[in-house]
C-alpha cells in the first residue's frame, strides 16, 4: 500500500481487529507481545502511523489508538435467507401432512444461494440413510415441479409428502428409497414440488 511499510500495515491490521474483538484498542504492550517486538519498535510503527493520518492517539493515555483509515480487505457480505419450514418430511412411508407453516429458519451460503426459492422440511424416518440423509435432519429444498432420473425430490403423493430419488418409468413415476428395507414406490400421480439442495444436521 501506497505510504505505508509491510509492517506498519500489519500492526494498523492488528489495531483494527483487536479493537473490533474487544471494542477498545490495544496497548502499546499487547501489540508488542503480539508481533514480538520491543515497546521502542511499537512507539515508532504508531508514530509513522499517526504521521501519515492512519490513526490517531491522545498522548500519555492508554488504549487511545484511534483508526482513521481501516486498510483490510473488506469480507462479502454473507448472504442470508430466510427460508420457510413447512412440516415434516416422511423419509419412510409417505406420513399425510399438509405444507403447514412451522416458521422460517435463516440460513446462509452454501445452502441457499441469492435468485433462488427455497423451503425447508424436518426428515423423519430412515428410508434414505445410505443417501447421507438421517432422521432429524434439515432438508433445504430448492422449489421446482420438474426433476430429472436420480435427483432426490420432495414429492406429493395423495397428499402425503415424501423425499426420495426420482426416477421416471412408461407411465408412471418410481420414488426409490436410499435404504433396502423400504419399498420403491410407484405411482402415475406425482407432484414434484422441490430438489433436494442441502441437508443441515445439528448435534
Amino acid at each position: 500500500m501506497k505510504g505505508i511499510t509491510d509492517r506498519q500495515k500489519e500492526v494498523l491490521d492488528f489495531i483494527s481487529d483487536f479493537t473490533e474483538e474487544n471494542v477498545c484498542p490495544p496497548t502499546v504492550r499487547e501489540i508488542g507481545e503480539h508481533f514480538g517486538i520491543s515497546l521502542r519498535a511499537v512507539q515508532d510503527h504508531i508514530a509513522a502511523l499517526q504521521k501519515k493520518g492512519f490513526i490517531t492517539q491522545a498522548a500519555k493515555r492508554s488504549r487511545s489508538i484511534r483508526v482513521i483509515v481501516d486498510t483490510r480487505e473488506k469480507k462479502p457480505e454473507l448472504f442470508v435467507g430466510k427460508v420457510p419450514l413447512l412440516g415434516n418430511v416422511a423419509a419412510g412411508r409417505p406420513l399425510l401432512s399438509e405444507e403447514n407453516l412451522d416458521g422460517y429458519v435463516n440460513l446462509t451460503e452454501p445452502f441457499v444461494r441469492p435468485g433462488k426459492s427455497y423451503f425447508a422440511l424436518r426428515v423423519r424416518g430412515q428410508s434414505m440413510i445410505n443417501a447421507g440423509i438421517l432422521d432429524g435432519d434439515l432438508a433445504v429444498v430448492e422449489q421446482s415441479s420438474v426433476a430429472v432420473d436420480g435427483q432426490i425430490v420432495v414429492a406429493v403423493i395423495d397428499d402425503a409428502i415424501t423425499l426420495k430419488r426420482y426416477y421416471k418409468e412408461a407411465g408412471r413415476v418410481r420414488l426409490q428409497p436410499e435404504n433396502p428395507d423400504f419399498p420403491a414406490i410407484y405411482s402415475t400421480e406425482v407432484r414434484v414440488v422441490g430438489i433436494l439442495s442441502n441437508i443441515v444436521r445439528t448435534y
